[in-house]
């Protein structure tokens, strides 16, 4: 793909979705509104798209796109192109947001990026294959994400509520939000929000392990655990020899340093010859790195291209993407 056609580039999540127009030297950013998740994805981002091209002077004729719960019913670049319907742009690429996480972070090198926010996922990039684990959504998987971390947290107060479990400075953080904690469990399952709310609590067990409540250490070591579990088995499937890996972790929950102690501490004792690093970049810089992934990289595989008067290339396997959380 040619370096000098102008890229639209998007990182698209629930909470916001960031564009960056790229022509030559000249760069734009901006933000719109986060997917709804109720209503047809591709839609969503042909909109965005056309609404940037109304407004930018720059002559842009690829777009590249990062998906957060990206589907394989979705991963459909070829649906995207016509909803555009822009004679302007001649190519669409797609991608679960994984992938453009991973580029933003690592560049096209091998190794594994971990993002841990309110989900998280896992993907590991070897020399001829990749490997993505874990993503699997708040009910089914997101082992050491915020969501869990907020989920063993309410769990934590409940057993001590009842004489089940320890004491724990939790307790006073849940009754900010529910003073009779007896109600609490009703009031999550009857609230749209309930995801961010039981998540929220990450912050708190964050806050309060640093301050020694013996819990919350506990909910952090295993969540560091957790991750740190997946990245080793991500990096199992994809190694071909005895290599050394670089490893990026990025997201809100790693900003726990107990969090991130025990995350390390996991791997330095694995079987692998990892060494961490800090990211390159964000998902915005990896979905512009993404409209010129060379057709060889292993991370081709998890991309939908299409373009104009061709038909679409889909890279993804039907169970290689679902929903991140």
């Amino acid at each position: 793909m040619s370096e000098t056609r102008g890229v639209l580039a998007i990182d698209a999540g629930q909470t916001g979705i960031k564009v960056r127009v790229q022509a030559g030297a000249a760069t734009r950013d901006e933000v719109f509104p986060g997917i709804r998740t109720h209503e047809p994805l591709l839609a969503q981002l042909a909109d965005v798209v056309r609404t940037v091209l109304a407004r930018s002077p720059l002559d842009i004729s690829v777009v590249a796109a990062g998906v957060s719960g990206l589907t394989a019913l979705e991963a459909d670049a070829g649906g995207l192109l016509a909803a555009i319907a822009d004679p302007r742009i001649r190519e669409v690429v797609l991608t679960h947001d994984s992938t453009t996480s991973y580029l933003g972070a690592m560049g096209d090198e091998r190794g594994a990026v971990v993002a841990a926010g309110t989900g998280v996922v896992t993907l590991a990039v070897g020399a001829t294959t990749t490997a993505r684990v874990d993503g699997w959504g708040y009910l089914m998987g997101d082992a050491g994400s915020g969501y869990w971390i907020g989920r063993e947290a309410l769990d934590a107060v409940m057993r001590a509520f009842d004489g089940r479990g320890a004491p724990t400075a939790l307790t006073d953080v849940a009754r900010l939000h529910w003073p009779d904690l007896t109600q609490a469990y009703i009031a999550l399952q009857t609230g749209d929000d309930r995801v961010r709310t039981i998540a929220s609590f990450a912050e708190d067990v964050a806050r309060l392990a640093g301050e020694g409540d013996a819990v919350c250490r506990f909910i952090t070591v295993r969540a560091g655990g957790e991750l740190a579990h997946s990245v080793e088995t991500a990096l199992r499937r994809v190694r071909e020899a005895d290599e050394a890996f670089d490893v990026c972790a990025i997201g809100g929950v790693f900003r726990s340093p107990q969090l991130r102690e025990a995350f390390a501490s996991h791997l330095a004792a694995s079987e692998f010859d990892i060494t961490l690093v800090e990211p390159r970049g964000h998902g915005i810089d990896g979905a512009v790195a993404l409209a010129h992934l060379p057709s060889g990289h292993p991370l081709a595989g998890t991309v939908s291209s299409a373009r104009a008067g061709d038909h679409a290339t889909l890279g993804l396997p039907s169970s290689g993407v679902r929903e991140a959380g």
